[in-house]
């Protein structure tokens, strides 16, 4: 799909502000509001748009704990590295996985509603998974700096 200079504003709207209603992008994009709406539509349908959430807070919920988990593996077989992904995806204080390039196989963002909690989940779902070697953990002292979705030039 080829993104105009309008679909690049709408996007970048959205990412800032997904409640905002049809009536409310179409004249900040300059539209009448049934263009628009074709417009997130076709968005939409074509994946560019992959859905809408609710920034949380996690300290709110009980989630005082931030820690970066880097996750080396004995194989790295596409068959291991499948298994590894699908064990960490049936853990939910896992919100982020990536595999990496390098001497690190993965990098795990987690959360806990403690040191108590990480640790358990650290020691019963993470170590000892199958084909883990080592993992190596820092823990969030603060962040400076977490915007949601990606820059979209809108020129």
């Amino acid at each position: 799909m080829v993104l105009d200079r309008i679909d690049r504003q709408i996007l970048s709207l959205l990412q800032e502000d997904g409640r905002m209603t049809n009536v409310e992008l179409a004249e900040r994009v300059g539209l009448t509001a049934p263009p628009c709406l074709r417009r997130v539509r076709a968005l939409e349908e074509s994946g560019t748009i992959g859905g809408y959430h609710a920034a949380l807070n996690p300290a709110q919920l009980g989630y005082t704990i931030t820690v970066f988990a880097l996750v080396s593996l004995r194989s790295q077989a596409e068959s291991d590295l499948a298994a590894f992904e699908a064990h960490v995806a049936g853990i939910p204080e896992v919100r982020e996985c990536h595999m990496l390039n390098g001497e690190i196989d993965f990098i795990l963002k987690i959360v806990a509603t403690d040191l108590k909690a990480f640790q358990d989940i650290l020691t019963t779902r993470l170590t000892t998974a199958h084909n883990v070697s080592s993992v190596k953990t820092s823990l969030t002292i603060r962040t400076s700096k977490q915007l949601p979705g990606i820059p979209v030039p809108t020129e």
